[in-house]
């Protein structure tokens, strides 16, 4: 063996049990009640510890130009966050410009990220142009690239769907196994609500971010993504869902019988809307907003009773020179927030220390679910003979307050800054190669490598 983490609890999506794990050239090789090291064999004892699948963040946005700026934290950096957050795969987006294929933009985010990523890495491909991609999807999904997002937003931005190109998108997965991913928000409400509020952007401050993003306006375009899912046998999943009626109306679909997934972030389950009344509230701007603490309420319900499946953080780091950017007209205000380096934890805080969830539902929402729904599974997220060496050793018992000094992220402030934490990520390994010892970045730049995924993921 080249590594032995010895005396650690091993938490799966279904299993807790007592065991050593022998790591052989990047897989798990041995799952045992005793594994004898050789001479030359490193050892981590992980007594006390969790023996977890290390996390995969499904929805981050790193090196994202946006709002004449680039989110903060580049392939190199935000992937060292990662790591000392407890993740080993992240995947990140290559969005079509129109008019070209979405191949181009899947080899330019490439181009960026290979040699830089200091842990794996896939792409979703990001669908601006349905009249140009449908014809290239089989190629991508041969290429591993086997989710796709399309927004129902941005419209002015050139990058909103119609519903005709999601319905036709939506069609075509059913009969190859990829993914549609939407943003699901209702732009012609919103573009209505900032034309009405836009007059009085300065004296509204960050709460017009609020005002002009109704809860209705994500729930309505979650149920009308739902329909055309159920009308065409596609497969669904909603991105970044904010609202306690976007999960009913998933909930609804669900029961129904279309196939329908949705994800949910930390943000919206710790923090809400009150923010933008702060000093500071434009630096908390996403897209879709905060909600009310009603919302948070509901999200943790639909965490427990499986119409959430997955937790992804959304991650777009602006700095507090970036946001500023707004110059107190929120219409102007970059959205995102940094988050990778701090999801495993809270998550273990705040949903199985208060009994939302248990250690096994947390494996599943942050590293099974998301590696079985795009493709990953069983190479990434589970531990098991064969499986790619990607563990985090998590200290449960271990203590401490947010704070945005110290940590890895390129960005000098945090969301959860003040939070308490209980359990942290003591060792990260990436395919068996040390990346992060409490919370520092010990790996080395560029042994991050692209995966390819398979069509056709489900939970079952």
């Amino acid at each position: 063996m080249d590594l032995i983490i010895k005396n650690g609890t091993v938490i799966t999506a279904q299993d807790i049990y007592k065991a050593d794990i022998g790591i052989r050239e990047g897989r798990i090789a041995a799952i045992s009640d005793l594994i004898i090291a050789e001479e030359k064999t490193e050892v981590i004892d992980a007594e006390g510890m969790y023996v977890m699948p290390g996390g995969i963040d499904v929805h981050v946005h790193l090196e994202l130009p946006f709002c004449g700026t680039i989110s903060k934290d580049d392939f190199e950096n935000g992937t060292k966050a990662a790591a000392c957050g407890g993740l080993t795969t992240l995947i990140d987006y290559g969005i079509q410009q129109k008019g070209r294929p979405v191949m181009d933009a899947i080899n330019a985010r490439r181009e960026k990220a290979d040699g830089k990523v200091c842990i794996d890495y896939s792409l979703h491909g990001g669908i601006t142009d349905w009249e140009k991609a449908q014809s290239e999807m089989e190629e991508l999904i041969d290429n591993g690239i086997t989710s796709f997002k399309m927004f129902m937003v941005y419209r002015n931005e050139g990058w909103m769907a119609d519903d005709g190109d999601l319905m036709h998108a939506l069609e075509a997965t059913a009969r190859n196994g990829a993914m549609i991913m939407t943003h699901s928000e209702n732009d012609f409400v919103i573009q209505a609500l900032l034309r009405k509020h836009g007059p009085e952007a300065k004296e509204l401050g960050a709460w017009g971010h609020v005002i002009t993003r109704p809860n209705f306006s994500e729930s309505e375009a979650i149920t009308r993504a739902i329909q055309l899912a159920e009308a065409t046998g596609g497969r669904l999943y909603i991105v970044h869902m904010s609202t306690g009626e976007g999960a009913d109306a998933v909930k609804a679909g669900q029961d129904r019988g279309a196939r329908v997934f949705a994800e949910t972030c930390p943000q919206y389950l710790l923090l809400d809307d009150s923010v933008f009344r702060e000093k500071d509230g434009h630096l908390y701007a996403t897209c879709p907003q905060l909600r009310k603490k009603k919302d948070q309420e509901r999200l943790w319900k639909a965490i427990e009773h499986h119409t959430v499946e997955v937790i992804g953080t959304d991650t777009c780091t602006f700095d507090k020179a970036q946001k500023a950017m707004w110059n107190g007209d929120f219409r102007k205000i970059p959205y995102g927030m940094p988050g990778v380096e701090t999801m495993l934890p809270l998550m273990h805080t705040y949903g199985v220390m208060q009994k939302h969830f248990s250690l096994c539902r947390l494996v599943q929402l942050l590293a099974t679910n998301p590696a079985k729904l795009f493709g990953l599974y069983p190479q990434k997220g589970t531990i098991a003979i064969g499986t790619d060496a990607d563990i985090v050793v998590f200290d449960p018992k271990k203590e401490k307050t947010i704070t945005f000094e110290g940590m890895q992220t390129d960005c000098d402030w945090s969301p959860f800054e003040g939070f308490r934490i209980q359990g942290v990520p003591a060792y990260t390994f990436s395919r068996g190669q040390s990346v992060a010892k409490d919370g520092r970045f010990t790996g080395k730049v560029g042994h991050g490598a692209f995966v390819r995924r398979k069509p056709f993921g489900n939970l079952d």
